[in-house]
């Protein structure tokens, strides 16, 4: 096993300077994920380095050489206590966080080509991740949660598999939004199979307990419903999401496929 201290590289000391100013990688995936997709990372550790790597070597070996010249090994005792919970991968990395102007030109450019998923006062932060995982892999521009829940909550970070950095997410007030309509999923809403959704559209999904705030209902311009049978109370947050974007991408809005995609 590689001696940190000796290598010169002591990830604990750094990881400890650096935890409260970046974003926690918990697990394989985020890592890859956030490489993947231009992450700063400053810090990386495996329990196992040559396992991490053979794993890189056979999910993503596009990012093989930088997670091989990141990781440094250290003993399970070590990791364990960079993370509040172990991953079944056991890798962990530090990421700076990308800039909140930079993520509010994104979201507020004037031609969006995919929409914005909103997410109103979102209460559950496994579902927050997933849905941000959605999104990455659909090419929203971006998601956005009004609300106290942080989007980048190392929770939802995980529950995103690290896709965060695949898009813009950021946290803002019902005011702050970005222009364009806004079209808010609603049980009393127009049934979305008629409706043809704008590249450019807010797509804004209420909380899984209350729904829509009245701030964001106010702000809609328009209330749409997915198809559901009689009886059937709700979906699950991260599922109309899917539901939502599935029919965009069958209107035309959004990226094109490129083949066969990394894992």
């Amino acid at each position: 096993m590689t001696d940190p201290v000796t290598a010169g590289l002591d990830p604990l000391g750094r990881w400890r300077r650096l935890a409260d100013d970046t974003v926690l990688l918990d697990g394989f995936h985020a890592l890859k994920h956030a490489v993947r997709f231009g992450a700063e990372v400053p810090v990386a550790v495996a329990v196992d380095r040559a396992a991490a790597l053979a794993l890189a070597g056979e999910l993503a070996p596009d990012v093989r050489e930088t997670l091989a010249g990141l990781l440094t090994e250290v003993t399970g005792a070590t990791y364990a206590s960079l993370v509040p919970r172990p991953h079944p991968t056991a890798v962990a990395a530090l990421a700076v966080r990308p800039s909140r102007e930079a993520h509010l030109d994104r979201l507020g450019q004037p031609a969006r080509a995919t929409p914005v998923v909103v997410l109103d006062n979102p209460r559950n932060l496994g579902n927050a991740g997933a849905v941000i995982r959605l999104a990455a892999g659909f090419g929203a521009t971006g998601v956005v949660t009004t609300g106290t829940l942080d989007p980048w909550h190392p929770t939802v970070v995980r529950g995103g598999a690290g896709l965060h950095f695949a898009t813009a997410v950021e946290r803002l007030t019902v005011d702050e939004l970005p222009a364009g309509p806004v079209f808010a999923l609603d049980p009393e809403g127009d049934d979305i199979r008629g409706v043809e959704l704008p590249d450019d559209a807010l797509l804004a999904f209420g909380s899984e307990r209350s729904g829509l705030s009245p701030e964001l209902r106010t702000r809609a311009d328009r209330l749409l419903a997915l198809p559901m049978r009689p009886q059937v109370s709700s979906y699950n947050l991260a599922t109309s999401v899917a539901m939502t974007l599935s029919h965009c991408s069958a209107a035309g809005a959004a990226p094109p496929l490129s083949g066969a995609s990394a894992p």
